[in-house]
């Protein structure tokens, strides 16, 4: 009896080891981001019937309302398929993680010029009010409605430089279809997607 419990204890040991290697993989191994769901594949997944699925729906309606003035939809990640899809010659020596990084910067100018465009003019300091002012006419019939930030925008809101490698990855996000480029009046609109 003890035999056949020991037995089971050394199995159980066992596999408990394999678990803990890997989770020490996993935790090791996390990327730094890690891209976003779009959405089920088949019509299969997901498990809630037609009803549900409607005031799912409308909840999601009615928090949109609710929130689209003050939030700016993020660009997601670029995920490691999509990578290996860009040519090498559109890559160059840019790596995953600094394209994504890129992203990441980029998220930030759009969160920080939409915040500054969605306060009240009588809050803001003077440098603010300009800034509003710029990003009003920046925005054209194309662009309205959408997130979109300019050079400038890279340059006041991130470390970024505006250089040939940031032009690179760019048009990297643009192959991507993370974001679009629109031309006009002497700027290079980059509208998200």
């Amino acid at each position: 009896m003890q035999k056949e419990q020991l037995k089971h204890l050394k199995e159980f040991e066992k596999l408990f080891q394999v678990n803990v290697e890997s989770v020490h993989h996993m935790k090791y191994n996390i990327p730094p981001h890690i891209p976003k769901k779009r959405g089920p594949v088949s019509g299969n997944e997901g498990g809630i019937n037609h009803k549900q699925a409607a005031d799912v729906q409308q909840d999601q309606a009615e928090n949109i309302k609710q929130t689209s003035r003050n939030s700016v939809r993020d660009m997601e990640y670029v995920t490691v398929p999509e990578f290996e899809s860009i040519p090498q010659y559109m890559k160059g020596r840019v790596t995953y993680d600094q394209l994504n990084i890129v992203v990441d910067s980029f998220n930030a100018a759009l969160k920080a010029k939409y915040k500054i465009l969605s306060q009240p003019v009588k809050i803001l300091s003077n440098h603010s009010r300009k800034l509003q002012q710029r990003f009003k006419t920046q925005e054209t019939k194309d662009t309205k409605g959408r997130c979109f930030i300019v050079e400038e925008d890279i340059r006041e809101f991130t470390q970024m430089k505006v250089d040939k490698r940031c032009q690179g990855i760019l048009s990297m996000l643009r192959h991507c279809q993370r974001l679009r480029e629109l031309r006009g009046g002497g700027l290079v609109r980059y509208v998200l997607l």
